[in-house]
């Protein structure tokens, strides 16, 4: 099977070659006349369930303009092809409202036809398939709330705007796509001996993989996690962890920061948890890094970034400023911005449950109450938006 040399605005639309499609209509190819919206989805993809609630929203929007939805979970994994099977109709079953067709392809087909020659490594991932069968957009689905209306009145493919967002999606992606090839080999070595429990095999591989991308955030923070909640050697693990404190202070950018934060009040399963001095000074200097962001040009949100600040104020024993900031994060979820349209839903009750947990006592906002709970930990910012922010995994 030959991909396209390079897919992106303007190409024709690669063939759908699934294997199996496990709810809704199967769909054989691309009609002329209609605009198609392509997901890359999958069961443990940290933005994926986000993206399917917009993308069924998006569905009904459109349903009577000629739009349909159609969702590919091409990277699960398990024992067999029925365990694959499973694994996804169990992970749909979240969505009842469900209203497009998902199929699964695990032989690697629209990999090789979509997402590699698009340059394209992380999921959830849209491509917008013209009424012509050419490519209008490939992207993250957030985007498609500005996209999808342009690429239906015709005017999107031959904007400045289109055009400026294709060079700078190929300029942004196709490093890293590099990068992704380089690491190959490795991500075969981490997952072997992640299935079998050898540790210290699988810190081996990050280490070689860090090697090769010093520049991925997410390969110091499973480096951290291996030592600290699968080795066991608080002493290295402590080294390694103030050595990414340090090196996200001096970078600036978000996503080292509150990555680097979530790895300190990060629950220590089976081992000995870290020194709370230690936790403490460390969640002092990202705490006051994070908050001297510029928020207006930072490219996280307020709503992600907050949560973990004012999880550190609470374990100090700061708890008003703590429930100042989870009530910041909630207000920046009312903003104009159109990416965060889709994330309000599913942020809106962590963020409230976690307010309730602080506060001990019942807490509202707009339309949405919950009570406090007892048996859980303080921090509830939600796995499904900060595990890696943007990525698939570190080595995913």
């Amino acid at each position: 099977m030959e991909s396209n040399k390079i897919l992106s605005m303007e190409s024709r639309a690669p063939a759908l070659e699934v294997r199996d499609w496990v709810r809704g209509e199967a769909l054989a190819s691309f009609q002329p006349g209609k605009v198609y919206i392509l997901e890359f989805c999958g069961t443990s993809c940290d933005g994926c369930e986000r993206a399917m609630l917009n993308l069924i929203e998006l569905q009904e929007s459109y349903k009577d303009s000629g739009v349909e939805v159609v969702a590919v979970a091409a990277h699960e994994r398990a024992a067999s092809a029925e365990e694959v099977r499973s694994k996804l109709v169990a992970w749909l079953a979240k969505f009842p409202e469900l209203n497009f067709p998902v199929g699964i392809d695990d032989t690697g087909a629209m990999d090789t036809l979509w997402m590699e020659p698009s340059f394209s490594i992380v999921i959830p991932r849209v491509f917008v398939i013209d009424r012509d069968g050419s490519i209008a957009f490939i992207g993250h689905p957030d985007k498609l709330h500005d996209v999808l209306p342009q690429v239906l009145d015709g005017t999107w493919r031959t904007s400045a705007q289109a055009k400026a967002t294709e060079s700078e999606r190929i300029a942004g992606d196709e490093p890293k796509a590099r990068k992704h090839a380089l690491l190959q080999p490795i991500r075969g070595k981490l997952r072997a001996a992640c299935e079998i429990g050898d540790w210290k095999t699988a810190l081996a591989a990050v280490e070689e993989g860090i090697a090769l991308d010093p520049d991925n955030y997410n390969l110091r923070a499973t480096q951290v996690d291996l030592l600290l909640n699968k080795i066991c050697d608080m002493e290295t693990g402590l080294a390694v962890l103030w050595q990414f404190v340090r090196e996200a202070i001096d970078r600036g950018g978000a996503h080292w920061l509150v990555t680097a934060m979530m790895r300190i009040f990060h629950p220590v399963v089976g081992c000995q948890s870290l020194p709370a001095a230690e936790r403490f000074a460390m969640g002092k200097e990202l705490s006051e890094h994070i908050m001297a962001l510029d928020f207006a040009q930072c490219n996280l949100s307020a709503f992600l970034l907050f949560p973990e600040v004012a999880r550190y104020y609470y374990e100090i024993g700061n708890k008003d400023r703590a429930v100042e900031l989870l009530e910041l994060a909630l207000k920046s979820l009312d903003g104009p911005d159109p990416d965060i349209r889709g994330l309000k839903k599913n942020l809106k009750r962590y963020l409230l449950q976690t307010l309730a947990n602080y506060k001990g006592e019942e807490v509202c906002y707009d339309d949405v109450c919950v009570v406090p709970r007892t048996n859980i930990s303080t921090g509830a910012t939600p796995k499904a938006e900060t595990k890696n922010l943007d990525e698939r995994g570190a080595l995913e």
